[in-house]
């Protein structure tokens, strides 16, 4: 039995007091995450903080015509919300790729972005694991390893993140908003989550006495030429091989703007400028997208049981971008690995 204390926060500024006030605490809301990592002996809190009634559940338009996302918005709400619908379709079809229907209801938008890898190896306190205790070295290198990443890994890490939801986010270069004790900061979504390197602990940029508060999209949501595909092992509640969120806007044939990014492949959502550019003014067709896709994956390493996801990766981005280009987004459906 893991001992510790409750406690409810009243508004933000209550919520950022205690968790300053306590190290070793720990946010909770919907808790569909927290909870697994506590039963298995992975998370410690000694206090939970409790902020599923804190005022950040609504979906707003937002002055600079984007929309703002508060952080406790279940993600059912999200995915169904006629805003995020009819003008940011990728992140509905996402959304609704994850987990199963009573987890979305339950699970939050912050808490998708802070959840934490779905390594065996990160769930198993009797193995060594760097991101659970530094130092101990990381048992996937070696290990069974065909989930992990083929992209930003290190000697210390080849843990993947495992949110759909963010790849989304990624693409449509969403910025996420937070709280401390020296006030509200704001990240691009580029910068919120971190590469391993030689801290595999840190997963995001997030200070511990912070807390996000809200997800805001641009005006830009890429409504008619999108797809997310998801490659999993079944058709649903599994998490993602490789997934691709991509988003195309098209001006006579050709690529006028291009958002591409990977899920199931690294440490953080895999979005790479460069294989971006390669889209850009081109034809939109398949060897178009071979050439973009080639670009992402030029520094791409597969381990003993993974090498096949990069050419799976390589398959499901010209797959989505022919499904974009086409203004045929993938069905939620998802298709399995037979």
């Amino acid at each position: 039995m893991i001992n510790f204390q409750y406690a409810r926060a009243n508004n933000v500024a209550d919520a950022v007091r205690q968790i300053a006030a306590d190290p070793a605490a720990k946010f909770i809301a919907g808790g569909t995450n927290l909870i697994d990592l506590m039963k298995e002996d992975v998370e410690r809190p000694s206090r939970l903080i409790d902020i599923s009634q804190l005022p950040l559940k609504t979906v707003e338009k937002a002055v600079n015509g984007g929309v703002r996302i508060g952080a406790l918005v279940p993600n059912s709400d999200l995915a169904y919300h006629p805003l995020i619908e009819q003008r940011y379709p990728v992140l509905s079809s996402a959304i609704l790729a994850g987990a199963s229907q009573q987890l979305r209801n339950m699970a939050s938008t912050g808490g998708n972005l802070l959840q934490r890898t779905r390594c065996y190896y990160f769930y198993d306190t009797a193995t060594p694991c760097n991101k659970r205790e530094p130092g101990s070295g990381c048992s996937a290198i070696k290990g069974i390893n065909r989930m992990h990443a083929i992209l930003g890994t290190s000697e210390a890490c080849i843990a993947t993140h495992p949110s759909d939801m963010c790849v989304a986010l990624a693409a449509l270069e969403a910025k996420v908003h937070v709280a401390g004790p020296a006030g509200e900061r704001a990240f691009e979504f580029a910068d919120f989550h971190r590469l391993p390197g030689d801290t595999p602990q840190l997963d995001t940029n997030l200070h511990p006495n912070e807390i996000v508060t809200a997800v805001e999209l641009p005006a830009q949501g890429f409504a008619k030429n999108y797809s997310y595909l998801k490659i999993r092992d079944r058709l649903s509640y599994a998490f993602a091989l490789v997934s691709v969120a991509a988003a195309l806007e098209l001006e006579g044939g050709r690529i006028k703007q291009a958002r591409l990014a990977l899920g199931g492949v690294a440490h953080k959502p895999w979005r790479d400028p460069a294989a971006e550019a390669a889209l850009r003014g081109q034809a939109a067709d398949p060897a178009t997208f071979k050439r973009a896709a080639d670009v992402l994956l030029r520094d791409a390493k597969g381990f003993a049981h993974n090498a096949f996801k990069i050419d799976l990766a390589r398959r499901a981005m010209v797959r989505a971008l022919t499904q974009a280009a086409q203004g045929t987004p993938q069905s939620q459906s998802s298709k399995k690995i037979r």
